[in-house]
């Protein structure tokens, strides 16, 4: 696809910006909207309604009423609608991989993957949710039968976050729908567009009226309050730590069914015996996949002191090689950062370790002729972090490749842990009992090994530690919207 300013315009102009309740894109209750800025060059991209209080109400009231209905159908009924979502996901890839960099600032190759990465869970759940088992047994006294049956949570609530704003969404709904449940999504003030437009495609695919609203809101509170309200039955988040502990505090006042993925720190551990073109290649996905904005981005490069040398220098080749510019054009391999909150952040991080005495790598300057207005953060390799430098314990969430060392295997398992996180990690040595047995002493819910990818909607997707709890995607990833329950018969 050649993105042209036509095209996109086109896009916008016909892309929903209505909250989405009981089937309708409908305005605010005051009428009121908020800017999507595109990051590529500081413009307003469209105005989007903004979600009052009572519209949250009105959304929950619309996805409470369509719950007993929709729990109803029968499993391959919700099945043949997540199929056909799947469908149409892949047929709107252009239109979604657009609209995607364009209000994420992402490029578009990134974004791309995204539409095939999050349309996968619409078609693994209507697979999943077809094969929802049970149980049936005699018990040990010898006086009953014991019947297990499972049964939708109900009434959801998720809260995703900007950086994957299709994924996200599709992660969430797919096990949520072929369970049985309804849900209300609100996408961050962001990246609001994508949901939206996935809404707009699940109409399309038949889905009933009120079994999910969209709501974006410039004011978080007034969706999130909605968890006091005792029919809602599960909260699903995804986003910084801080936050998800706060709503899960709220959502514990009510016995709520939660699910968080929260911060991440991964650890890169590079051993002596690494196959370095494959350590060195793999950067390019654990870290630089949309700006290193992702959640699973490989944060701190752990690297045998004896190649560390040859690691920085040829990381560093790889980074040069990196064009940037606006998301939205062809031949882009990285784009902007979301906002200038991020380009603060990371730029913190950078500055106050080279200021320590860290070593930079690459060039400090951005290329010419970048867009005015854009937020543009050089791809970035450090080396020589000096002790306590903040960015040693921070996820950095940008372009920066920051590398440590090690000298035995203790010590990189020990520095792996050093974190309150545990997400993902990456491991990269050519024995495998080696890298088996670093995967599993380094306190993380995902490990890739001598690769750079790691999400896979057929597996188990989530964390320990303050990274959360729960699983989306994988056999798990249905059992998060489902409450078993046991049925006593006289035998």
């Amino acid at each position: 696809m050649t993105s042209t300013t036509k095209d996109l315009s086109d896009l916008i102009d016909n892309a929903p910006k209505g909250l989405f309740i009981n089937g309708e894109f409908v305005d605010g209750e005051n009428g009121e909207t908020f800017d999507v800025i595109n990051p590529s060059d500081g413009s307003v991209l469209a105005k989007v309604a903004s979600a009052s209080e009572n519209d949250a109400r009105r959304a929950l009231d619309s996805i409470c009423e369509a719950q007993g209905a929709w729990a109803a159908r029968s499993s391959r009924e919700r099945s043949e609608i997540l199929r056909r979502a799947f469908e149409l996901l892949l047929e709107h890839e252009d239109e979604l991989a657009l609209l995607q960099s364009a209000e994420l600032g992402r490029a578009l190759p990134d974004s791309r993957g995204e539409v095939a990465y999050g349309a996968e869970f619409f078609r693994w759940f209507a697979e999943e949710g077809v094969r929802v088992r049970g149980d049936y047994r005699h018990n040990p006294a010898g006086n009953a039968r014991i019947v297990v049956t499972h049964q939708p949570v109900g009434p959801c609530l998720a809260i995703t976050p900007w950086n994957f704003p299709l994924a996200m969404g599709t992660r969430k709904l797919g096990p949520a729908l072929a369970a049985g449940c309804t849900m209300i999504l609100k996408p961050a003030s962001k990246t609001p567009l994508t949901m939206l437009y996935l809404a707009k495609l699940l109409k399309e695919a038949g889905l009933p009226d009120g079994v999910i609203a969209v709501v974006p809101s410039k004011r978080s509170s007034n969706i999130s309050n909605l968890l006091q309200d005792s029919r809602l039955r599960k909260l699903t988040f995804t986003g910084s730590t801080e936050v998800g502990q706060m709503l899960s505090k709220m959502a514990a006042e009510r016995s709520m069914n939660v699910s968080l993925e929260l911060g991440g720190n991964a650890p890169y551990v590079v051993c002596d015996d690494a196959d370095l073109d494959t350590a060195v290649e793999a950067v390019v996905t654990a870290k630089m996949r949309g700006a290193g904005q992702v959640c699973i981005a490989a944060n701190r490069f752990l690297v045998h002191s004896s190649i560390k040398e040859e690691f920085v220098e040829r990381v560093t080749e790889v980074m040069s090689r990196f064009t940037i510019g606006r998301g939205t054009d062809d031949g882009v391999d990285f784009g902007p950062l979301s906002g200038e909150d991020q380009i603060e952040k990371v730029g913190q991080l950078v500055e106050d370790a080279v200021k320590e005495g860290a070593k930079r790598s690459t060039p400090t300057d951005l290329p010419e002729g970048l867009p005015e207005g854009g937020y543009y953060y050089p791809a970035t390799v450090l080396s020589d972090l000096p002790e306590g430098a903040e960015i040693r314990s921070t996820e950095i969430f940008g372009p920066v490749v920051a590398v440590d060392t090690f000298d035995t295997d203790e010590e990189a398992i020990a520095k792996a842990n050093n974190t309150p996180f545990g997400l993902a990690a990456y491991v990269f040595s050519e024995n495998l009992t080696r890298a088996l047995n670093l995967a599993e002493k380094i306190e993380a819910g995902m490990v890739a090994v001598n690769k750079g990818a790691l999400s896979d909607p057929a597996a188990p997707f989530g964390g320990v530690k303050e990274s959360g709890n729960g699983r989306e995607g994988g056999f798990e990833g249905i059992e998060e919207y489902l409450e078993p329950k046991f049925i006593s018969l006289p035998l």
